[in-house]
């Protein structure tokens, strides 16, 4: 094989073109995430109605911690992406071809007057998927009357874990981006 020369630019076009393949792969896993845990809530709903057992419904919690946690940290890594190709990536290949407009859509697209109220619904949104369906299952099945010592203990450790999930969707949300650092949480694509 011939030897080739490769330049810088060409490195980090290569670079750019694996990180938002990365992107992609992880918006696309994102996404499908909350279809999982609707089809779940759903299933374990329908089989606690049918056996008439409020207990089953304390599968939820960690089911929905799980799931929206995953989530969660998916967005992240689809946000650092972003961050990256625009702070770093970006300004390199800016120097080196001497051009002030690279990769302008990662910047473009974040510009939209309606990004706001879409970041603070998808908030919402992950906030009743993955929050109050699981706390909703452990009011009902505290509601239900026959609440054991074993399960009331561990539904309060599930309910703790719900809580804490919820305060991790909204501190990476609010603002916009406070976990760290910018445009992470809130499921809102983001890049």
């Amino acid at each position: 094989m011939a030897e080739q020369d490769v330049g810088v630019g060409q490195l980090l076009l290569a670079e750019y073109q694996t990180v938002k393949d990365e992107q992609k792969a992880r918006i696309g896993f994102r996404d499908n995430l909350l279809y999982v845990t609707l089809a779940v809530v759903a299933a374990v709903i329908a089989a606690a109605a049918q056996a008439r057992q409020a207990s089953m419904l304390l599968a939820l919690p960690p089911v929905c911690v799980v799931l929206g946690w995953t989530y969660l940290v998916n967005d992240e890594k689809i946000s650092v992406i972003g961050r990256y190709i625009r702070g770093e990536l970006g300004p390199r290949l800016a120097a080196l071809t001497g051009s002030a407009d690279v990769f302008g859509w990662e910047a473009y697209h974040r510009g939209d007057s309606r990004r706001r109220t879409r970041k603070i619904v998808q908030c919402v949104v992950d906030l009743l998927a993955f929050c109050a369906v699981p706390l909703a299952a452990l009011g009902v099945y505290w509601g239900g009357g026959a609440v054991s010592p074993g399960l009331l203990a561990l539904s309060l450790v599930e309910a703790g874990a719900v809580v804490g999930l919820g305060v991790f969707v909204v501190r990476y949300t609010v603002p916009f981006g406070g976990g760290s650092g910018g445009g992470g949480g809130g499921g809102s694509g983001s890049a």
